[in-house]
């Protein structure tokens, strides 16, 4: 049985972790104050830049608008893929990190066993969890962005996206994934795969079909296409990003949450166990004066 001063020491030690996991649910409560405001103003602009694509797509004449960027390259056996695979930089997020790799090796698994064993899969890295993750486990790593949400910024989104645009250009990819957390409530994140490139699915696509919204475009479609395309893409990977970030920041709370609750209920059992302990020994100690009363009046 632990003796009283272990059990005082235990106590003093979880005392002092609740108060750490309490100090980190409320900065996170903070963080994520900032990111769900960040992401709901994303969301619409990410939302109406994609209605808009495909409008003018539909308005623009079909051959001058079919380029391998917007409808990719025909899917054969030589076919490239890269996944773009979005975590946090550090832990203490519960299973924030452990679900979204599990459900990228999952798709893998799933989607792309033959890419990966002819080595025709590659992976880039947001986040230091999943750069070690992968590194350590011998995939094909194109990229690696350790430290990313040390300093979230939209020029961070717009170099990754300019250097994955690059690898497409160049033919070393015929279809990039995004796979990251998506925020659904502070308890609730959701692994999701979103196609980056090609930006459309030609499945999707109906020629002939007119826009769903009448525009006066100025100067033309195609112009705008050249513009509208790159910032597109810039914005899915920003909003991954956000989402990513406003996910790990709700489930860093309810982490964080759950440890203190943990930690309080642990208290109380320490100090019950304390209690009886302290009991025991008093009465041990009562019995052994009586003991020795007797033996003296005996004597």
């Amino acid at each position: 049985m632990a003796t009283l001063r272990e059990i005082r020491r235990r106590i003093v030690g979880v005392r002092s972790t609740a108060k750490i996991t309490q100090a980190m649910k409320m900065v996170a409560a903070a963080k994520l104050r900032r990111a769900q405001d960040s992401i709901n103003a994303a969301r619409p602009y990410a939302r109406a830049l994609e209605s808009l694509l495909k409008d003018l797509l539909q308005s623009a004449a079909l051959e001058e608008a079919r380029s391998p960027l917007l409808f990719g390259r025909p899917r054969d056996e030589s076919e490239r893929v890269i996944l773009v695979v979005v975590t946090s930089d550090r832990g203490l997020a519960g299973a924030f990190n452990s679900n979204l790799l599990k459900f990228t090796e999952g798709r893998i698994r799933d989607e792309y066993p033959q890419h990966r064993a002819s080595g025709r899969l590659s992976i880039v890295t947001l986040g230091r969890r999943a750069t070690d993750y992968f590194t350590k486990r011998n995939y094909k790593v194109a990229g690696k962005y350790p430290g990313i949400f040390t300093k979230l910024e939209f020029d961070s989104a717009r170099a990754i996206t300019l250097y994955l645009t690059d690898l497409y250009n160049r033919g070393e990819a015929d279809r990039i994934e995004i796979i990251f957390n998506e925020f659904r409530s502070v308890v609730v994140q959701k692994p999701v795969a979103e196609r980056l490139l090609p930006v459309l699915d030609p499945s999707g696509f109906v020629e002939g079909k007119g826009p769903e919204r009448d525009y006066i475009y100025e100067p033309d479609p195609i112009s705008i296409l050249n513009v509208l395309v790159p910032r597109h893409l810039e914005t899915m990977l920003w909003r991954a990003m956000l989402e990513s970030n406003a996910a790990e920041q709700g489930a860093r709370m309810t982490a964080m949450d759950s440890a203190t609750r943990n930690a309080k209920e642990l208290i109380g059992t320490l100090q019950l166990s304390y209690n009886k302990a302290r009991q025991a020994a008093i009465t041990k100690e009562i019995l052994e004066i009586v003991g020795g009363a007797e033996a003296l009046a005996k004597g």
